[in-house]
Protein backbone atom coordinates (compact mmCIF):
# COMPACT_ATOMS: atom_id res chain seq x y z
CA UNK A 1 0.00 0.00 0.00
CA UNK A 2 1.27 3.53 -0.73
CA UNK A 3 2.27 5.78 2.15
CA UNK A 4 -0.50 8.11 3.29
CA UNK A 5 0.51 10.26 6.28
CA UNK A 6 -2.05 10.77 9.00
CA UNK A 7 -3.67 14.21 9.01
CA UNK A 8 -2.41 16.64 11.62
CA UNK A 9 -4.64 17.89 14.46
CA UNK A 10 -4.98 21.23 12.62
CA UNK A 11 -6.11 19.45 9.45
CA UNK A 12 -8.67 17.41 11.39
CA UNK A 13 -9.95 20.60 13.08
CA UNK A 14 -10.72 21.97 9.62
CA UNK A 15 -12.98 19.00 8.86
CA UNK A 16 -15.86 20.66 10.72
CA UNK A 17 -16.14 23.40 8.09
CA UNK A 18 -15.07 21.14 5.22
CA UNK A 19 -17.81 18.60 5.95
CA UNK A 20 -20.62 21.00 6.80
CA UNK A 21 -23.96 20.85 4.97
CA UNK A 22 -25.64 23.32 7.33
CA UNK A 23 -28.14 25.40 5.40
CA UNK A 24 -27.64 23.47 2.14
CA UNK A 25 -31.27 22.30 2.06
CA UNK A 26 -32.73 25.16 4.08
CA UNK A 27 -32.73 26.10 7.78
CA UNK A 28 -35.62 23.76 8.66
CA UNK A 29 -34.22 20.66 6.97
CA UNK A 30 -34.15 17.42 8.98
CA UNK A 31 -33.53 14.91 6.17
CA UNK A 32 -29.87 15.78 5.59
CA UNK A 33 -28.03 13.90 2.88
CA UNK A 34 -31.09 11.75 2.12
CA UNK A 35 -32.06 14.81 0.04
CA UNK A 36 -29.39 13.62 -2.41
CA UNK A 37 -31.47 10.54 -3.28
CA UNK A 38 -33.58 11.80 -6.18
CA UNK A 39 -36.34 9.91 -8.02
CA UNK A 40 -33.87 9.36 -10.86
CA UNK A 41 -31.36 7.92 -8.38
CA UNK A 42 -33.99 5.45 -7.17
CA UNK A 43 -34.86 4.43 -10.73
CA UNK A 44 -31.19 3.79 -11.47
CA UNK A 45 -30.89 1.78 -8.28
CA UNK A 46 -33.87 -0.36 -9.28
CA UNK A 47 -32.14 -1.11 -12.59
CA UNK A 48 -29.36 -2.85 -10.64
CA UNK A 49 -31.74 -5.67 -9.69
CA UNK A 50 -30.90 -8.48 -12.12
CA UNK A 51 -30.94 -11.85 -10.37
CA UNK A 52 -33.53 -11.03 -7.70
CA UNK A 53 -31.25 -12.23 -4.89
CA UNK A 54 -31.95 -10.54 -1.54
CA UNK A 55 -29.62 -10.25 1.46
CA UNK A 56 -30.52 -8.95 4.92
CA UNK A 57 -27.78 -6.93 6.58
CA UNK A 58 -29.35 -6.87 10.04
CA UNK A 59 -28.24 -8.85 13.07
CA UNK A 60 -30.95 -10.89 14.82
CA UNK A 61 -32.33 -9.09 17.88
CA UNK A 62 -30.08 -10.09 20.77
CA UNK A 63 -31.95 -10.80 24.00
CA UNK A 64 -28.87 -12.10 25.84
CA UNK A 65 -27.09 -9.46 27.93
CA UNK A 66 -23.34 -9.36 28.23
CA UNK A 67 -20.22 -7.60 26.93
CA UNK A 68 -21.15 -5.42 23.98
CA UNK A 69 -24.88 -5.83 24.71
CA UNK A 70 -25.53 -3.96 27.93
CA UNK A 71 -29.17 -3.26 27.01
CA UNK A 72 -30.44 -6.57 25.60
CA UNK A 73 -33.63 -6.61 23.58
CA UNK A 74 -36.79 -7.72 25.35
CA UNK A 75 -38.95 -10.26 23.51
CA UNK A 76 -41.91 -11.81 25.25
CA UNK A 77 -44.58 -13.98 23.65
CA UNK A 78 -48.06 -14.51 25.05
CA UNK A 79 -50.22 -17.33 23.77
CA UNK A 80 -53.92 -18.10 24.05
CA UNK A 81 -56.15 -20.92 22.89
CA UNK A 82 -56.14 -19.68 19.29
CA UNK A 83 -53.58 -16.86 19.00
CA UNK A 84 -50.12 -15.63 19.94
CA UNK A 85 -48.76 -12.08 20.28
CA UNK A 86 -45.35 -10.49 20.86
CA UNK A 87 -43.94 -7.66 22.91
CA UNK A 88 -40.59 -6.25 21.80
CA UNK A 89 -38.66 -3.63 23.78
CA UNK A 90 -35.44 -2.06 22.53
CA UNK A 91 -32.79 0.43 23.45
CA UNK A 92 -31.33 0.09 19.98
CA UNK A 93 -28.42 2.55 20.07
CA UNK A 94 -25.14 0.88 20.95
CA UNK A 95 -23.17 -2.02 19.54
CA UNK A 96 -25.65 -4.90 19.33
CA UNK A 97 -28.73 -3.92 17.32
CA UNK A 98 -28.68 -2.92 13.65
CA UNK A 99 -30.16 0.57 13.57
CA UNK A 100 -30.12 3.93 11.82
CA UNK A 101 -29.08 7.08 13.67
CA UNK A 102 -31.30 10.11 13.19
CA UNK A 103 -29.71 13.54 12.92
CA UNK A 104 -30.77 14.44 16.48
CA UNK A 105 -28.76 11.57 17.96
CA UNK A 106 -25.36 13.28 18.35
CA UNK A 107 -24.51 16.80 19.55
CA UNK A 108 -21.37 18.90 19.32
CA UNK A 109 -20.86 21.84 21.66
CA UNK A 110 -24.58 22.10 22.34
CA UNK A 111 -25.67 21.91 18.71
CA UNK A 112 -26.96 19.28 16.36
CA UNK A 113 -27.36 19.11 12.58
CA UNK A 114 -28.09 22.39 10.81
CA UNK A 115 -27.05 24.42 13.85
CA UNK A 116 -30.16 23.56 15.82
CA UNK A 117 -29.76 23.67 19.62
CA UNK A 118 -29.51 20.34 21.40
CA UNK A 119 -32.28 21.58 23.71
CA UNK A 120 -34.74 20.81 20.90
CA UNK A 121 -34.44 17.16 21.94
CA UNK A 122 -36.40 16.45 25.12
CA UNK A 123 -37.89 13.43 26.87
CA UNK A 124 -40.95 13.94 24.68
CA UNK A 125 -38.92 13.59 21.47
CA UNK A 126 -36.98 15.73 19.02
CA UNK A 127 -38.41 18.83 17.37
CA UNK A 128 -35.78 18.68 14.62
CA UNK A 129 -33.56 16.05 13.02
CA UNK A 130 -35.87 13.18 14.01
CA UNK A 131 -36.10 9.83 12.26
CA UNK A 132 -39.58 10.49 10.89
CA UNK A 133 -37.93 12.75 8.31
CA UNK A 134 -37.26 9.44 6.50
CA UNK A 135 -40.71 7.91 7.01
CA UNK A 136 -41.06 7.30 3.25
CA UNK A 137 -38.07 4.97 3.30
CA UNK A 138 -34.56 5.08 1.87
CA UNK A 139 -33.99 3.41 -1.50
CA UNK A 140 -30.79 3.98 -3.43
CA UNK A 141 -27.70 2.43 -4.97
CA UNK A 142 -25.70 0.57 -2.35
CA UNK A 143 -21.96 0.03 -2.69
CA UNK A 144 -20.06 -2.36 -0.43
CA UNK A 145 -16.45 -1.35 0.14
CA UNK A 146 -14.66 -4.56 1.11
CA UNK A 147 -11.61 -3.32 3.04
CA UNK A 148 -10.23 -6.76 4.03
CA UNK A 149 -10.35 -7.75 0.34
CA UNK A 150 -8.49 -4.57 -0.59
CA UNK A 151 -5.84 -5.22 2.06
CA UNK A 152 -5.59 -8.96 1.54
CA UNK A 153 -6.46 -9.60 5.19
CA UNK A 154 -9.36 -11.04 7.18
CA UNK A 155 -10.22 -7.94 9.16
CA UNK A 156 -9.26 -4.38 10.07
CA UNK A 157 -6.88 -4.19 13.03
CA UNK A 158 -6.52 -1.79 15.94
CA UNK A 159 -3.27 -0.35 14.62
CA UNK A 160 -4.56 0.30 11.09
CA UNK A 161 -7.95 2.05 10.98
CA UNK A 162 -9.78 2.41 7.68
CA UNK A 163 -8.46 5.54 5.97
CA UNK A 164 -10.27 7.89 3.62
CA UNK A 165 -8.01 7.06 0.69
CA UNK A 166 -8.88 3.38 1.15
CA UNK A 167 -12.56 4.07 0.54
CA UNK A 168 -11.69 5.46 -2.88
CA UNK A 169 -9.12 2.73 -3.56
CA UNK A 170 -11.64 -0.03 -2.76
CA UNK A 171 -14.29 1.60 -4.94
CA UNK A 172 -11.85 1.87 -7.85
CA UNK A 173 -10.57 -1.70 -7.44
CA UNK A 174 -14.15 -3.01 -7.46
CA UNK A 175 -15.18 -0.94 -10.47
CA UNK A 176 -17.78 0.92 -8.40
CA UNK A 177 -16.72 4.60 -8.27
CA UNK A 178 -18.74 6.47 -5.67
CA UNK A 179 -21.63 8.61 -6.92
CA UNK A 180 -23.83 11.28 -5.29
CA UNK A 181 -26.72 9.77 -3.36
CA UNK A 182 -25.02 6.41 -2.79
CA UNK A 183 -25.35 4.34 0.37
CA UNK A 184 -21.77 3.34 1.16
CA UNK A 185 -21.37 0.22 3.30
CA UNK A 186 -17.87 -0.20 4.72
CA UNK A 187 -17.06 -3.82 5.54
CA UNK A 188 -14.19 -4.22 8.01
CA UNK A 189 -14.56 -7.86 9.08
CA UNK A 190 -16.01 -7.25 12.54
CA UNK A 191 -17.00 -10.87 13.20
CA UNK A 192 -13.56 -12.19 12.29
CA UNK A 193 -11.82 -9.52 14.35
CA UNK A 194 -13.68 -10.28 17.58
CA UNK A 195 -13.33 -14.02 17.04
CA UNK A 196 -9.56 -13.56 16.76
CA UNK A 197 -9.40 -11.05 19.63
CA UNK A 198 -11.58 -12.43 22.45
CA UNK A 199 -10.18 -9.84 24.87
CA UNK A 200 -11.79 -7.03 22.84
CA UNK A 201 -15.42 -5.99 23.28
CA UNK A 202 -17.57 -3.93 20.90
CA UNK A 203 -18.01 -0.48 22.38
CA UNK A 204 -15.00 -0.73 24.68
CA UNK A 205 -11.87 1.16 23.71
CA UNK A 206 -9.53 0.50 22.03
CA UNK A 207 -11.68 -0.54 19.10
CA UNK A 208 -10.95 -0.77 15.36
CA UNK A 209 -12.91 1.02 12.68
CA UNK A 210 -12.90 4.14 10.52
CA UNK A 211 -10.41 6.99 10.84
CA UNK A 212 -11.60 10.59 11.02
CA UNK A 213 -10.21 11.26 7.53
CA UNK A 214 -12.95 9.10 5.97
CA UNK A 215 -15.46 11.90 6.68
CA UNK A 216 -14.20 14.46 4.11
CA UNK A 217 -14.06 11.69 1.48
CA UNK A 218 -17.72 10.85 2.11
CA UNK A 219 -18.57 14.55 1.88
CA UNK A 220 -16.60 15.06 -1.33
CA UNK A 221 -18.53 12.26 -3.03
CA UNK A 222 -21.91 13.43 -1.67
CA UNK A 223 -22.66 10.07 -0.07
CA UNK A 224 -26.23 9.84 1.24
CA UNK A 225 -25.83 7.13 3.91
CA UNK A 226 -22.95 5.37 5.64
CA UNK A 227 -23.35 1.80 6.86
CA UNK A 228 -20.59 -0.02 8.74
CA UNK A 229 -19.86 -3.02 10.88
CA UNK A 230 -17.05 -1.60 13.07
CA UNK A 231 -17.90 2.13 13.36
CA UNK A 232 -15.37 4.73 14.62
CA UNK A 233 -11.81 3.73 15.45
CA UNK A 234 -11.42 4.65 19.14
CA UNK A 235 -9.45 6.36 20.52
CA UNK A 236 -9.17 8.57 17.47
CA UNK A 237 -5.70 9.89 18.26
CA UNK A 238 -6.96 13.50 18.28
CA UNK A 239 -7.48 15.38 21.52
CA UNK A 240 -10.44 17.29 20.13
CA UNK A 241 -12.40 13.99 20.16
CA UNK A 242 -10.58 12.01 22.87
CA UNK A 243 -10.08 14.52 25.71
CA UNK A 244 -12.53 14.02 27.25
CA UNK A 245 -13.89 10.88 25.53
CA UNK A 246 -17.25 11.57 23.89
CA UNK A 247 -20.29 9.43 23.20
CA UNK A 248 -19.79 9.86 19.48
CA UNK A 249 -16.47 9.22 17.77
CA UNK A 250 -15.12 11.59 15.10
CA UNK A 251 -17.02 10.01 12.21
CA UNK A 252 -20.26 10.03 14.19
CA UNK A 253 -19.79 13.73 14.97
CA UNK A 254 -18.68 14.85 11.52
CA UNK A 255 -21.26 12.73 9.70
CA UNK A 256 -24.37 13.30 11.80
CA UNK A 257 -23.86 16.80 13.20
CA UNK A 258 -22.08 18.50 10.30
CA UNK A 259 -22.89 16.54 7.14
CA UNK A 260 -26.39 15.45 8.10
CA UNK A 261 -25.35 11.96 7.02
CA UNK A 262 -27.37 9.12 8.60
CA UNK A 263 -25.41 6.18 9.95
CA UNK A 264 -26.47 2.57 9.65
CA UNK A 265 -24.78 1.20 12.77
CA UNK A 266 -23.94 -2.45 13.46
CA UNK A 267 -24.73 -3.57 9.93
CA UNK A 268 -24.26 -7.31 9.52
CA UNK A 269 -22.04 -7.13 6.46
CA UNK A 270 -20.58 -10.65 6.44
CA UNK A 271 -23.47 -12.14 4.41
CA UNK A 272 -23.39 -9.17 2.03
CA UNK A 273 -19.64 -9.43 1.47
CA UNK A 274 -20.06 -13.12 0.67
CA UNK A 275 -22.92 -12.39 -1.72
CA UNK A 276 -20.92 -9.66 -3.48
CA UNK A 277 -18.02 -12.05 -4.01
CA UNK A 278 -20.36 -14.74 -5.35
CA UNK A 279 -22.20 -12.31 -7.61
CA UNK A 280 -18.96 -10.72 -8.76
CA UNK A 281 -20.24 -7.20 -8.16
CA UNK A 282 -20.27 -4.78 -5.27
CA UNK A 283 -23.25 -2.58 -6.19
CA UNK A 284 -26.92 -3.32 -5.62
CA UNK A 285 -30.23 -1.73 -4.73
CA UNK A 286 -30.50 -1.02 -1.00
CA UNK A 287 -33.73 -0.47 0.92
CA UNK A 288 -33.92 0.84 4.48
CA UNK A 289 -37.31 1.40 6.14
CA UNK A 290 -37.03 3.19 9.51
CA UNK A 291 -40.00 3.00 11.85
CA UNK A 292 -42.17 6.10 11.63
CA UNK A 293 -41.46 7.30 15.18
CA UNK A 294 -42.37 10.95 15.66
CA UNK A 295 -39.46 12.72 17.32
CA UNK A 296 -37.35 9.53 17.43
CA UNK A 297 -33.55 9.55 17.66
CA UNK A 298 -33.29 6.63 15.26
CA UNK A 299 -34.84 3.25 14.54
CA UNK A 300 -34.01 -0.44 14.46
CA UNK A 301 -33.99 -1.54 10.83
CA UNK A 302 -33.62 -4.61 8.63
CA UNK A 303 -31.93 -3.25 5.49
CA UNK A 304 -32.19 -5.40 2.36
CA UNK A 305 -29.72 -5.53 -0.52
CA UNK A 306 -31.19 -6.66 -3.85
CA UNK A 307 -28.97 -7.96 -6.66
Amino acid sequence: MPDHPLPTPDEVARYFDLCSNWGRWGPEDSAGTINLITPEKRRRAAALVRTGRTVSIAHPLNTIGGPGNWNPAQHWVRTGADFSVDYIGLLFHGYATTHIDALCHIFWQGQMYNGRPASEVTSLGARAGAVDAWKDGIVTRGVLLDIPRLRGTEYVTLDAPVRGWELEAAAEAQGTPLEPGDAVLVYSGRTAFYAANPGSTPGVQPSPGLHADTAPVLKRHDVALLGWDMMDARPSGYAIFDDPPRAGGPVHVLAIVFMGLPLLDNANLDPLAQACREEGRWEFMLTVAPLNVRGGTGSPVNPIALF
